[in-house]
């Protein structure tokens, strides 16, 4: 049964709050929720509708985050260039691929990055002691008052923001949900700036693939009072998950992704198969 119209402004309020808690965006909630609900439409549609929702949270969250001074602007910019070419190459592949192939492969997905976090739950707020080469040293102030030190390997940082690009658009998930646990094991990134950080990044990566979607005609089939009651919700949802990001604690924070990505990578799986 299709979902009440004015039913996609609370729902897009949840994406907001729960997306901008974890840094992912929220896209990884809204298109399993998607999916689900609109079972008749095509990728191309839904990734559209989900990545226009995650610009709009990606921008709130990213303001709010701001204000809060947890984003690494430097470290964002340059990882935000690197996403463009696959952001703009992803959303150009998903007009190709079929539904079911689509399904498979976003179920899949999701299920692998729920498992790498229950199987890597620590997260070490502390430096790590490794020396990156390329690396990069950076330090920051936040407005609670803590330090934030760190260093990571550039190269590394700028490949994975690539490939986190291209799977996002192509996927509509924005790709906080691959950035974070990325900035966090990989690069020795505090939570709380990964998550602030990856939000700053959402809003390029998702701005130039929805760019493309736009130019592609996605939204002549439907879908943009969908998105426009969704991007409501998540602009207020934003502000909401910003402000719950400093009380909650980091570990509570990747079990609440790890939870989700779980259920609704399942949820997909079982429809595809």
């Amino acid at each position: 049964m299709p979902l009440p119209l004015l039913a996609y402004l609370p729902l897009g309020l949840a994406v907001g709050v729960l997306g901008t808690l974890v840094g992912a965006g929220g896209g990884f909630v809204l298109m399993p929720v998607l999916l689900f609900l609109n079972p008749n439409d095509s990728p191309e549609l839904l990734t559209s509708i989900s990545l226009a929702v995650v610009l709009a949270n990606a921008l709130s969250g990213s303001i709010a985050y701001g204000f809060r001074r947890r984003i690494d602007y430097r470290s964002g910019v340059v990882f935000a260039l690197a996403t463009i070419p696959g952001s703009v190459a992803g959303a150009f592949l998903t007009e190709s691929v079929p539904r079911r192939t689509f399904d498979g492969l976003f179920g899949g997905l999701m299920v692998a990055a729920a498992a790498f976090l229950v199987l890597r739950p620590r997260v070490e707020e502390a430096p790590s002691g490794r020396r990156p080469r390329f690396a990069w040293s950076r330090a920051l102030v936040d407005a609670d008052g803590r330090r934030h030190r760190y260093r990571y390997n550039v190269v590394l940082a700028v490949a994975l923001s690539a490939v986190v690009g291209f799977v996002s658009s192509f996927l509509g998930i924005g790709g906080g949900i691959l950035h974070v646990p990325a900035l966090i094991y990989l690069l020795d990134f505090p939570l709380h700036v990964a998550t602030a950080t990856s939000h700053f990044v959402l809003s390029v990566m998702a701005a130039a693939g929805t760019t493309v979607h736009v130019a592609n005609g996605a939204f002549a089939h439907g879908g943009v009072r969908r998105t426009l009651l969704l991007s409501a919700g998540a602009v207020a949802g934003a502000q909401i998950g910003a402000w719950l990001s400093g009380r909650v604690h980091s570990r509570t924070i990747l079990r609440l992704l790890a939870a989700a990505l779980g259920l609704a990578g399942a949820r997909i799986l079982w429809t595809a198969l």
